[in-house]
């Protein structure tokens, strides 16, 4: 069948390209095997000489019960099947690879030009399908590369999809160095309290999507989260929003309000940049502490309240205290469990894994999606990112805005490198491409299940020089 018809009758672009050698060059297959499933022992050679040029293993078989023996015995990455088989339907080998094997990618391959049996093949799970007599032997080359490609493909999102589903996500925290994994193990130990909490970190490192994982692990969890950014309320209303006010309190004062803490009763206050209250309100919130209650602005009588505070702050409040521009007696009272976000350019090893989550996001939203190259994720991995884990986001987001093509590329990015500079870039970060190496060593032996061999085979490397980068790399398997 001319490619052209092909085209026409299942509306996919054909997938023959005239410079088959420059669209092959650079992607061998080494170590990868293929199974031939055809009767004929002609065509069975033709696709062991095409594909053992691309570094594919063939296992040639002529029969459904040679090739379920194969299934059985091997470790396969894609398949090539004749639908009129010596002892059965094709078909029916295809169904039954789909139940076992349902990730294994299978081309149907035909004589009779069927395009309703080809089309029924899709249905049930077939990759694609090819007609012989072959118009150009290259597109056995170019259907397996894709194949094989598309497999990668959903593999790696897998991967990185149940990377991102527990042992590296909390709440909607994501993050898999030591600094964060133990700030993770702090939150646990939380769940079960009810201390106060005094988070630290520059702007944009995450201090709100942290207390809310503390919120979301507590025994408050189905209680009220009540957020209440400091630095942005006006000086003249602050204690009349945190307290709440009566009728007549003041000249504006139509109507009794109760005030964010009661707002909060029985869950949880989160007062962001609590180092920008002034000194008045810092006392009043210091008796609100001490004796769970609060006197609404305007009244005699005190309301007892039960609510759990978390407070944050991109200052340093003991210096604020030396200065005397934060009272003592309160920053112990709120520092009684202390946690330090790290800023990001601290924690590079968790960029991939925050790109991944935020191109869930925008799949979520769009329906679209997006890849970032390795060679894009070690150029973020080099920026010293100022503004943390939000200004990763909002690249990201810009990225993906801007781009025209799903892959994106580091000239996609609108990141300012003239400012990266040697102050915003520690010299104890690694900026060369060991960084993005030791995270794809751990990455293939995480889906390998440690085995090592396996994760060499799939990191296309050979198992001494693994074994060499892991010793560099102080990696250590169990």
């Amino acid at each position: 069948m001319p490619m052209t018809e092909y085209a026409t009758a299942t509306g996919q672009e054909p997938l023959f390209a005239k410079d088959t050698k420059s669209y092959l060059n650079g992607n061998r297959m080494d170590n990868l095997s293929v199974l031939v499933v055809d009767d004929n022992p002609a065509i069975r050679k033709l696709f062991e000489r095409l594909l053992s040029k691309d570094g594919f293993n063939v296992i040639g078989t002529a029969s459904i019960e040679e090739a379920q023996t194969a299934l059985d015995q091997r470790k396969l990455d894609l398949a090539f099947i004749d639908l009129v088989l010596p002892d059965g339907n094709g078909m029916e080998l295809l169904q039954s690879i789909k139940k076992t094997k349902s990730d294994l990618p299978v081309i149907v391959i035909t004589g009779h030009g069927s395009i309703e049996l080809a089309v029924d093949a899709m249905k049930n799970g077939a990759f694609d399908f090819m007609v012989k007599p072959f118009e150009h032997n290259e597109l056995v080359n170019l259907t397996a590369e894709k194949a094989v490609r598309q497999k990668r493909v959903i593999s790696e999102n897998i991967d990185l999809k149940n990377a991102l589903s527990n042992r590296y996500r909390l709440d909607r925290l994501v993050a898999k160095s030591p600094s964060m994994q133990h700030i993770f193990r702090l939150i646990h130990q939380l769940s079960d309290n009810e201390a106060t909490v005094l988070i630290s970190g520059e702007s944009g490192t995450g201090k709100e999507l942290l207390a809310r994982a503390i919120h979301s692990t507590s025994t408050r969890s189905l209680q009220k989260f009540v957020p209440v950014d400091c630095g942005g309320l006006p000086e003249t209303l602050i204690e009349s929003e945190l307290f709440g006010h009566v009728k007549g309190a003041y000249t504006d004062a139509y109507r009794d309000v109760k005030g964010l803490f009661r707002e909060a009763d029985k869950g949880i206050i989160f007062l962001d940049e609590i180092g920008e209250l002034p000194l008045s309100v810092q006392s009043k919130l210091l008796r609100v502490l001490q004796e769970r209650e609060v006197r609404p602005l305007g009244s005699s009588t005190a309301i007892p309240i039960d609510v759990r505070v978390i407070a944050a702050t991109k200052r340093d409040l003991k210096e604020s205290v030396k200065r005397g521009e934060f009272r003592e007696d309160l920053f112990y009272r709120l520092n009684v469990v202390y946690i330090e976000l790290p800023p990001l350019r601290d924690r590079i090893e968790d960029i991939p894994l925050l790109v991944e989550h935020f191109l869930d996001d925008q799949a979520q939203r769009s329906g679209r999606t997006y890849t970032f190259a390795p060679e894009t994720l070690q150029a973020l991995m080099k920026y010293g990112w100022p503004g943390n884990v939000r200004e990763l986001q909002n690249s990201v987001e810009q990225a993906l805005a801007l781009s025209t093509h799903s892959a994106i590329r580091p000239e996609d990015l609108a990141i300012p490198w003239e400012n990266a500079s040697a102050e915003i870039i520690p010299e104890n970060i690694e900026l060369s491409f060991d960084a993005y190496e030791k995270i794809a060593i751990e990455r293939a032996l995480a889906i390998c299940q440690n085995d090592v061999a396996a994760a060499a085979k799939a990191l296309s490397v050979g198992l001494s020089t693994l074994y060499r980068k892991m010793k560099k790399f102080g990696i250590e398997v169990k």
